[in-house]
């Protein structure tokens, strides 16, 4: 595991752990029985009710437009800069997936029930992992694992942590938490077993937009293929394409990397393949000018081969 991969392992740990204990902290939540947001242990109200000294259209800008509208461009800046790096550094979603998938690889060789052929147990990044079905309790005690808990932290979100943890310990629930806390976690054990990557790219709006606003800016953070060492890839098994967690294939054009998640574990696999050749690997992230070069080599390169295979089919 490289520098970036660590520090990543880090990010991602203290963000899963700060979306779980955010609740029973009082440091963010929505308390439905009291009916207004607690933010660091303090209610956070809109302010439009008579006891207040400002007028309720003030108070409804400041306390609930303002602060909305700075959050929201802090994340379309962050992506339109940097892509989805909050799902590749920080969603505790994707830190399951990228869980599940190490142990489903584990169990049957493939990173997902709907992939076609197992990965090779032996990598030319050296990534080593013979498949053994003995795994497969392994895989289902972290799928059902984690699908309670999100559904216990999620409904926390919701409801006094004290009484939902309290109801838990004495297995005291309520009706309606027994019946949240049973259909939330069948929902995640379904979507964690199956879906998974497939969710994040299809199915989560907060990615979609992000990827979005990435898009929209050809001088963002993308992934450069130096295609004039290509030569180095012949002997590779594509280590870069195995270790994505969304199953992309990062020598591509930038519109085919749509939902890349900046996670850079391609780039870590392309080093470790050609470092040991004495060769830096042919995969880097860059951004401002020389993205701009790639998007436009990239383009010139797809236009090209998509006319060379116009002219063989006609």
């Amino acid at each position: 595991m490289n520098r970036t991969q660590q520090h990543r392992l880090w990010w991602r740990s203290a963000f899963f752990a700060l979306f779980v204990l955010a609740p029973p902290l009082d440091l963010f939540r929505y308390d439905l029985t009291q009916g207004y947001f607690i933010l660091l242990g303090h209610p956070w109200t809109l302010g439009i009710d008579s006891d207040s000294t400002l007028p309720a259209s003030l108070n409804l800008i400041l306390r609930g437009l303002l602060p909305l509208l700075a959050l929201v461009a802090a994340g379309l800046w962050i992506a339109w800069r940097y892509g989805r790096l909050y799902c590749g550094w920080l969603c505790p979603h994707f830190s399951v997936v990228e869980i599940i998938n190490a142990l489903m690889r584990r169990a049957s060789g493939k990173l997902s029930l709907w992939d076609k052929q197992p990965l090779p147990e032996q990598q030319s990044d050296g990534l080593r992992i013979r498949p053994h079905p003995a795994w497969w309790p392994v895989v289902a005690v972290a799928v059902l694992g984690f699908a309670l808990l999100w559904a216990i932290t999620l409904l926390t979100f919701l409801l006094p942590p004290a009484e939902v943890w309290s109801n838990l310990v004495h297995a005291s629930l309520t009706r309606n938490q027994a019946l949240f806390l049973a259909v939330a976690t069948g929902l995640l054990v379904i979507e964690f077993s199956l879906a998974r990557h497939l969710f994040c790219r299809y199915g989560c709006a907060v990615g979609l937009f992000q990827s979005l606003v990435w898009m929209g800016n050809p001088r963002a953070m993308v992934i450069d293929f130096d295609r004039a060492h290509a030569a180095l890839c012949t002997d590779c098994d594509r280590s870069c394409e195995h270790a994505c967690p969304m199953r992309l294939q990062p020598r591509r054009i930038k519109r085919r990397m749509f939902t890349c998640t900046q996670c850079q574990q391609c780039v870590q696999a392309c080093d470790n393949v050609n470092h040991p050749k004495g060769h830096r690997g042919v995969l880097r992230m860059v951004d401002g000018d020389g993205a701009v070069a790639v998007a436009a080599r990239k383009s010139r390169q797809w236009t090209s081969a998509t006319g060379k295979d116009f002219e063989q089919r006609h």
